[in-house]
C-alpha cells in the first residue's frame, strides 16, 4: 500500500470528520430551539387545557364516564384533573380506581390532541425572556441560511457513504495494517480506497469541505450584532389603550446573501433599515438578542417556517398538497427540486407548489393571497436554470414589475432584466442575448416577437385572472406566448371571480382537454367534481390550512348612521341615477361626513398605539377628502403618505410603499384599491380601512391580503366603513353571495348548490339593478341609471388602475 492510498484515506477521514462535526453543530442548534420552545408550548397547552371544562372528557370516551362527583369536587377543567392525578381522584366520593384511571387517560388523550394542534405565536410587541430565547435560537439557524441546510444534507450523505468505506479501508491507513490483513480484507480495502478517491475528488470539485466549514462557523457564531450597538435597552412598548377591534398578524420581505450568511437586505432607503423594533419594559439585553428580534420582524415567515419544521407541526399533508388526487400528488412528491440557485428556504407547501409546476408543466397556482406564490415560481425557475434552461419570461401588472425585479435579484442568483418603458425593445434584445429572467407587463408583451418553440424555459403570468377574457389584446398576446412554451405557470389567488366560464378560459390556455371537462355543468355535482376535473392543472391552498402562525384577522363592519347632509347628498346621487356618485356620497360633504368622523377616530387610536394604517378607496377624490381631513389639526395618526393611485408610475408606487414602511412609528398610506390591492406588500400596516364596499369580494380580499399575509407579525384589524339602508347595504349583501359562490367552486368545500348560470350576472347589470332599487325605495321611480359601470380595470390597461380610473 503506497503513499497515495494513505493520503486518500487521510483526506477522506478529514472530510468525514468535518461532516460529522457539522451534523453535531446543527443538532445542537436544533436542540437549542426545541429547548427554548418547550416551556412556551407547555404554557400554551396548559392555558388551553385550563379553558376546557371537565365535561369535554365525555367526548373522548363516547359519553361513558361518570363525572358528576368530579365536577362537584371543585375540579372544573381538564388541566385541574391532570394536576390532581389518579390518587386525588380516587379520594372523591363515587370515583373508584377504574373510573379515576379512565378519567386521567381521557384527560391525557385530550392533552395530546391539544399539544398537537397548539401553534406558538411570538408577540413581537411583547417580548419576554422565554420568547427572546426562542427567537435567538431560531436566529442562528435562519441567519445560517439555506446554504447551511444544503451543507447539512451533504454532510449526512457523506457520513453515510464515507463511514463504511473508512471502516473497510482501515488496513490501508498504514503499512503494517496491509501486511497483517488477509487477501479478501486487502481487496476490500483497495476497493474502498478507490471509491473514496472518487468521492473526495467530487467533494473537492464542488467545494464541499469549504461549505461544511462555513456552515459550522455560521451555526457556532451566534446572533449577529451588525444592526445594533453592543448593549441595547428595551423601552416600554406602546400597546393599544383599547382595542380597535381585536387582534391578528402578518408576513415580511426578502434578504440577500452576504459573506456566506443570510442577513436582511438593508439598502439605503429601504424601509427595513428603520423598521420599528420590539421593546421590553426597562430591561437591558445583549445586543445579540435585539438583533435577533429585529431580524425576526423583518423575515418572520422564515422563523415560523423553521419552527414548524423543527417542532414537527407542519400543516396537514392533504391540505398542503391542495387535496389533489393521490395519483397526481404522488407524482409531484417524486419530482426532484434543485434549489441551489435559490437564496431563501422554502416551506413544505411551497416546495410542493414548485414541484407541481415542474411536474404538470402547464398549471394554475391558485394559492390564497399571502402564501408566497412568487417564491414558488422562483423556485421552479431556479430549478430549470440549474438544469440548463437559459431564458424565462415573467408577465405581470405594471404595479408589481419593480417588486418582481427586486424579488428575483434578492432571492435568487438569476439575472433579471425588466422590459418596461421606452427602452424596452433594447432591453428585450439584451435579454435575448444574455439570458436570465425577463420581467414585463401585459401591454408590453404585445410588442415583442413571439419566441420559437423551446426558447423559453418557463412563462410565468402573475395576476393571471387579468387575461380571463379571450377577446382582449392582452389575453391574445399571452395565449400566443403560452402556445410556444412547454412550461407555463399562471398565478392568481382569485381564479374564479364571477363565472366558472372565466376560470375555464384560463384552463383552456393551458390544456384544452381539461378545459373541455370543465363544461357548463361542472358545478352541478358540486365543487368536489369541479376540483377533480381541474386537478391536473390547478393547485390551491388556503391560509388557514398551511399558516398556523398567521396572526388573527379581525374584520369589523363600521355601520355609521348618515348625517342629514350625507342623506341629502345620497338622495341627489340616487335621483341622478349615478351609481358611482351613490357609492361616494358619504364623502361629498366632508364637514358633515359621518364616515369621516369614524375614520379619524380609527386613525387616531392607531396613532396613539404606534400602528400604521392603510386607507383604501376606489375613488381618488375620496382619498383627497381623507387626506385633507387627516391633515387638519394635530396628526395623531402620524405622517400621511400618498395617495397611491393608478396614475402613479410603478417605480413611484414602490417608493411610496417603501416610504410608508420606513416611518418609525405611526403613519397612514392612502391608496386606490385597484392600484395598491394587487402585488404590493403592505405588511407594515396592521390597520386597514376600506372607505366603501367593493363590487367584487376579491377586490377587498386582495387589498386586505396586502397586509395580512405570510410574514405579518402583528394582528391585522380591518374596518369597513358602511352606511345603512342604501347602496352600501345592498353591496354588502351582494358581496356575501359572491363570496359564497367562490367558496363553492374555487375552495375545497361541501357540495355546491348553484349552477354556473347563477354566476352569470355582469357587474354592470348589478349596478343598474341597485340604482333602480334605490330610486324606487326613495320614491324616484322612473329615473335612469347613468355611470352604472363599476370602477374596474379595463382588460387592456397596463396596470390594475390607470389614469382612467375613477376620479
Amino acid at each position: 500500500m503506497g503513499r497515495r492510498e494513505r493520503e486518500t484515506v487521510a483526506r477522506a477521514a478529514r472530510l468525514h470528520e468535518a461532516a460529522r462535526s457539522l451534523a453535531g453543530d446543527h443538532g445542537k442548534a436544533v436542540e437549542a430551539v426545541r429547548a427554548a420552545l418547550k416551556p412556551i408550548q407547555d404554557a400554551a397547552v396548559e392555558q388551553a387545557l385550563d379553558a376546557i371544562p371537565v365535561a369535554r372528557l365525555q367526548d373522548a370516551t363516547g359519553g361513558r364516564l361518570r363525572l358528576g362527583g368530579v365536577d362537584r369536587s371543585g375540579l372544573r377543567t381538564v388541566r385541574q384533573v391532570l394536576d390532581a392525578g389518579p390518587y386525588r381522584l380516587r379520594q372523591i366520593p363515587g370515583v373508584g380506581e377504574r373510573t379515576a384511571d379512565q378519567i386521567v387517560a381521557a384527560a391525557r388523550q385530550l392533552s395530546e390532541a391539544v399539544h398537537e394542534s397548539t401553534a406558538v405565536h411570538i408577540d413581537v410587541d411583547r417580548p419576554e425572556p422565554r420568547t427572546t430565547a426562542l427567537v435567538m435560537a431560531l436566529h442562528v439557524l435562519v441567519e445560517a441560511g439555506p446554504g447551511a441546510r444544503r451543507a447539512v444534507e451533504a454532510a449526512g450523505a457523506l457520513t453515510g457513504r464515507l463511514g463504511p468505506l473508512l471502516d473497510d479501508a482501515r488496513p490501508a491507513a498504514g503499512r503494517l495494517g496491509m501486511l497483517m490483513a488477509g487477501q479478501a480484507r486487502k481487496a476490500r480495502a483497495l476497493t474502498a480506497v478507490e471509491e473514496m478517491r472518487a468521492l473526495v475528488a467530487e467533494a473537492e470539485q464542488a467545494g464541499t469541505a469549504e461549505a461544511l466549514a462555513q456552515a459550522s462557523v455560521d451555526l457556532l457564531r451566534g446572533p449577529s450584532t451588525d444592526l445594533v450597538p453592543r448593549q441595547a435597552t428595551f423601552a416600554p412598548s406602546r400597546r393599544p389603550a383599547r382595542p380597535l377591534a381585536a387582534p391578528a398578524e402578518s408576513p415580511r420581505t426578502p434578504r440577500t446573501r452576504t459573506s456566506g450568511r443570510h442577513s436582511p437586505s438593508l439598502r439605503p432607503g429601504d424601509p427595513q433599515s428603520t423598521h420599528r423594533t420590539p421593546l421590553l419594559d426597562g430591561q437591558t439585553l445583549p445586543a445579540g438578542a435585539l438583533a435577533a428580534w429585529v431580524d425576526f420582524e423583518l423575515r418572520s415567515a422564515e422563523y415560523y417556517g423553521l419552527l414548524a419544521e423543527i417542532s414537527g407541526r407542519a400543516p396537514d399533508t392533504a391540505a398542503a398538497e391542495g387535496f389533489l388526487p393521490e395519483g397526481i400528488a404522488e407524482r409531484v412528491r417524486g419530482q426532484r427540486l434543485d434549489d441551489s440557485r435559490l437564496r431563501v428556504s422554502l416551506r413544505g407547501y411551497q416546495a410542493f407548489g414548485a414541484r407541481f409546476a415542474l411536474t404538470q408543466r402547464r398549471v394554475i397556482l391558485g394559492d390564497e393571497m399571502g402564501l408566497g406564490k412568487t417564491v414558488q415560481a422562483m423556485a421552479a425557475l431556479t430549478h430549470l436554470a440549474a438544469e440548463g434552461q437559459s431564458h424565462f419570461m415573467v408577465v405581470c401588472p405594471a404595479s408589481v414589475l419593480v417588486n418582481w425585479t427586486r424579488e428575483i435579484e434578492g432571492r435568487t442568483s438569476l439575472h433579471v432584466t425588466p422590459l418596461h418603458g421606452p427602452d424596452r425593445h433594447e432591453a428585450f434584445a439584451y435579454w435575448k442575448g444574455r439570458g436570465g429572467v425577463a420581467v414585463t407587463t401585459f401591454d408590453a408583451l404585445r410588442g415583442f416577437p413571439v419566441p420559437g418553440g423551446g426558447e423559453i424555459g418557463m412563462l410565468v403570468v402573475d395576476e393571471a385572472h387579468a387575461v380571463k377574457n379571450p377577446k382582449t389584446l392582452r389575453s391574445q398576446a399571452v395565449t400566443r406566448w403560452a402556445a410556444t412554451c412547454e412550461r407555463v405557470l399562471f398565478m392568481t389567488g382569485t381564479p374564479m371571480e364571477n363565472r366558472v366560464a372565466e376560470f375555464r378560459n384560463l384552463v383552456r390556455m393551458l390544456d384544452q382537454a381539461v378545459a373541455d371537462r370543465v363544461g357548463d355543468q361542472a358545478g352541478l355535482p358540486g365543487s368536489v367534481a369541479f376540483r377533480t376535473a381541474v386537478a391536473p392543472v390547478y393547485l390551491r391552498r388556503n391560509q388557514v390550512d398551511v399558516l398556523a402562525e398567521l396572526p388573527a384577522l379581525q374584520q369589523t363592519d363600521e355601520w355609521e348612521e348618515p348625517s342629514a347632509s350625507d342623506e341629502e347628498a345620497y338622495r341627489e346621487a340616487v335621483l341622478s341615477g349615478n351609481f358611482m356618485a351613490m357609492r361616494r356620497a358619504a364623502y361629498a360633504r366632508p364637514e358633515k361626513s359621518a364616515k369621516l368622523v369614524r375614520l379619524r377616530e380609527i386613525v387616531h387610536e392607531a396613532g396613539e398605539n404606534g400602528l400604521k394604517v392603510v386607507v383604501f378607496s376606489t375613488f381618488r377624490d375620496v382619498l383627497g377628502v381623507v387626506r385633507d381631513a387627516l391633515g387638519a389639526g394635530p396628526r395623531t395618526g402620524g405622517r400621511v403618505i400618498g395617495p397611491l393611485t393608478g396614475s402613479v408610475s410603478p417605480e413611484r408606487r414602490q417608493a411610496l410603499v417603501d416610504e410608508f414602511a420606513a416611518v418609525s412609528g405611526p403613519a397612514v398610506l392612502l391608496a386606490q384599491i385597484l392600484a395598491a390591492g394587487v402585488g404590493l406588500n403592505l405588511q407594515a400596516a396592521s390597520v386597514v380601512i376600506i372607505c366603501e364596499p367593493q363590487i367584487k369580494p376579491t377586490i377587498e380580499q386582495q387589498a386586505v391580503a396586502r397586509a395580512h399575509r405570510m410574514g405579518q407579525v402583528r394582528p391585522v384589524r380591518v374596518h369597513r366603513l358602511l352606511a345603512p339602508g342604501g347602496v352600501d347595504e345592498q353591496m354588502v349583501t351582494m358581496l356575501k353571495r359572491k363570496a359564497r359562490l367562490f367558496d363553492r367552486y374555487a375552495r375545497r368545500s361541501a357540495m355546491a348548490e348553484a349552477t354556473p348560470d347563477a354566476l352569470d350576472v355582469s357587474d354592470t347589470a348589478l349596478a343598474r339593478l341597485i340604482v333602480a332599487e334605490e330610486q324606487t325605495r326613495l320614491g324616484f321611480a322612473g329615473g335612469s341609471a347613468t355611470d352604472a359601470e363599476p370602477a374596474e380595470v379595463s382588460d387592456d390597461r397596463t396596470s390594475p388602475a390607470s389614469p382612467a380610473s375613477p376620479a
